[in-house]
């Protein structure tokens, strides 16, 4: 096992009617600005019970932020708190809202462009405090300190992160998740179960317990996801997705392992060129970078089959091509594209993002071994 240091300060609240412990877990001093999407939370009765859970707080609300958050619409709020003198942020939705939340908090502490952020130019020295109320579980945003923001005109998609950035608190309702589309429920889970994998399919570092979290996360997905698309208000089915998506990736997992992420790296190019759903674009490539690097992530490919689906055998090749199988099987079972071609998407199309990666230099993977050559035979395999 590598050394690793792991801090998480963030405070659960999980369970059925917890968004009334938001009069309590923000202070009444503070002038709030609750921030959501589309306005779904007023369809649902989130934005009521949020409404009053701050009735004897000043608060204000900006609303609009898109899947995908897009950068020009978090710099519009960044705008609002400044000249509204905002002291405190509640992110009410999923993963993008929450995102775009932890942006706004950043940037509303500086002066100067904000972008600067997003390329690491600007270091985060402080943000506005922030609270979460968890409506779409998938990203894990809600227990961690990173953030993921696009900008279309520059057809870009960047990370950036801090301990800063980190939720002071962050409420899991289960129930909250109930009118979700089918849709939304099945990308929140494919995200989580692919959270997952970036950070255990890559090669054993005597890290057993590490492994068997990972494991235990997978198999609960897998086991969850078909109850929970039968019944959509089975609560326990809610929860339990819930609290999966959330230690997928609260940094417990990856404590002393290597990572991967080169099928969110590359997904996240497709969503800055294509507009697609960003668990649209793991599913899709997941399995292609499985496949390219068979060899690379043999030996926990064979873990992964044997303690997920049960898969044995001396052919360790068919053994491994199984797993990916059937791996491809439980997205499909969501509903979601597993090939590019599912999305009318060419060779042609994806061939730039090869290409870009090559002209600097840059390679991927948990041995950085993805380069130019390797995306396109994931492109290829992905088609």
């Amino acid at each position: 096992m590598k050394n690793f240091e792991y801090y998480n300060p963030v405070r659960i609240i999980f369970g059925k009617k917890t968004i009334a412990r938001l009069s309590n877990l923000v202070p009444r001093d503070q002038k709030v600005l609750v921030v959501y999407g589309g306005g779904s939370i007023k369809k649902n009765g989130i934005y009521e019970q949020v409404s009053m859970a701050l009735s004897n707080h000043s608060w204000e609300e900006f609303s609009g932020i898109e899947p995908n958050p897009e950068f020009d619409t978090c710099v519009k709020a960044v705008e609002k708190v400044k000249s509204e003198n905002i002291t405190f942020l509640v992110a009410v939705g999923g993963g993008s809202v929450i995102d775009a939340s932890k942006f706004i908090a950043a940037a509303s502490m500086i002066d100067g462009d904000p972008w600067r952020l997003l390329t690491w130019k600007q270091k985060v020295k402080k943000a506005l405090p922030l609270g979460v109320v968890l409506t779409v579980p998938g990203t894990a945003s809600e227990m961690n300190s990173g953030s993921v923001i696009s900008r279309r005109s520059m057809k870009e998609k960047r990370f950036f992160g801090s301990k800063h950035l980190f939720p002071l608190f962050s409420i899991l309702d289960p129930e909250t998740s109930f009118s979700l589309p089918e849709q939304q429920t099945a990308n929140g889970i494919a995200d989580a179960f692919i959270h997952v994998l970036e950070q255990y399919l890559t090669y054993p570092s005597d890290a057993p317990l590490q492994d068997r979290q990972a494991e235990s996360i997978l198999s609960t997905l897998i086991e969850e996801a078909p109850k929970v698309l039968k019944d959509p208000q089975d609560y326990a089915a809610r929860a339990n997705i819930m609290w999966c998506a959330t230690g997928a990736l609260n940094g417990l997992l990856s404590c002393g392992v290597p990572q991967d992420w080169s099928a969110h790296t590359l997904g996240h190019e497709m969503t800055a060129l294509f507009g697609i759903d960003h668990a649209r674009t793991l599913t899709i490539i997941l399995p292609a970078v499985l496949k390219q690097q068979k060899k690379n992530k043999q030996e926990k490919l064979l873990q992964y089959a044997e303690r997920i689906f049960n898969i044995t055998g001396i052919d360790t090749e068919k053994v491994i091509d199984e797993a990916i199988a059937r791996t491809v099987a439980f997205f499909e079972s969501l509903g979601l594209e597993t090939r590019l071609s599912d999305l009318g998407i060419g060779m042609a199309d994806v061939l730039p993002i090869a290409e870009s990666f090559g002209r600097i230099g840059l390679k991927i993977g948990e041995r950085m071994t993805i380069g130019r050559d390797e995306m396109i035979e994931i492109f290829e395999l992905a088609q």
